[in-house]
């Protein structure tokens, strides 16, 4: 680190220690590891989000913040025991140089020429750090959301060559889910037909990482663009003292294509302190 680097880290990690410490906040002084959960769940969503904004200084500022909760949460654990900041940091750097036997390896190790073929060494030496034993695909945490989970996983089983060799595979899949929904329609929603649908969803994952898209970013985009829209609907109607309940779906469709000619807006940016 040069020195501007390793004064902000000082910085930083002083201003945590003195927020625990005796004349630090009292609300800080009463967190454990257990109640900082949501925040750091949290704080990793706001960076995400920042980070699809595009907005260089708001992705500094959330990644800071999450930067923040995880030294946070590493005093915490520190204090509970034996396990120091260094004992963190040292762990996660001695993971990343095993992972990384062609950069930090005495040979360049053959076959490692592209980030596929170094992804996929990165899962065979993690599952022979485990023993060589459990699924390729590991475990998720349970609370990740399910696009991302999808993603994920997808990733894993195509590191060991289980995958369409080009996007048109993931396609020609997508539709033919598409098909299948169609075939098992009834009055009534059966168990076939969410499970269809869940298929759906999974080869439309599998679509989006062929295609470099993060399915999550680019869903909560279009949720954002949904609503700017509608709200558009609502607003051109209420000029005329009516609301969508009292429109027909001809006139709304109409407004909504007037919508989509508008010029795009960026996600709303919350004006509420960061959750603490």
């Amino acid at each position: 680190m040069n020195e501007r680097e390793t004064l902000a880290f000082e910085r930083l990690l002083g201003v945590c220690r003195r927020l625990r410490g005796p004349d630090g906040c009292p609300w800080d002084r009463e967190q454990t590891l257990e109640s900082m959960t949501p925040y750091l769940t949290e704080e990793a969503v706001e960076s995400g989000e920042a980070i699809g904004s595009g907005n260089d200084e708001h992705i500094a500022e959330e990644l800071g913040d999450l930067a923040f909760l995880s030294i946070f949460c590493m005093e915490l654990l520190a204090e509970r025991g034996k396990l120091t900041l260094a004992d963190s940091f040292e762990r996660a750097a001695d993971k990343l140089i095993r992972r990384h036997p062609h950069v930090y390896g005495d040979n360049a190790t053959a076959g490692v020429g592209d980030g596929e073929a170094a992804y996929r060494q990165w899962q065979e030496i993690k599952r022979r750090e485990k023993g060589g034993v459990g699924s390729l695909l590991g475990e998720q945490p349970k609370g990740l959301p399910a696009l991302v989970a999808a993603y994920r996983i997808q990733e894993k089983a195509s590191a060991v060559g289980f995958d369409w060799p080009t996007h048109e595979g993931a396609l020609a899949k997508v539709r033919e889910e598409t098909d299948e929904i169609a075939a098992s329609l009834q009055p009534d929603t059966t168990p076939e037909m969410a499970r269809e649908v869940g298929d759906l969803l999974f080869a439309a994952v599998n679509l989006a990482r062929h295609l470099g898209v993060d399915p999550e970013r680019e869903l909560r985009a279009a949720l954002h663009r949904f609503r700017d829209r509608f709200q558009y609907i609502e607003q051109r109607l209420a000029e005329g003292g009516r609301t969508p309940s009292q429109a027909s779906l001809e006139e709304m469709d109409a407004l909504w294509d007037e919508a989509k000619r508008q010029p795009a807006t960026a996600p709303a940016r919350s004006t509420e302190p960061p959750a603490r």
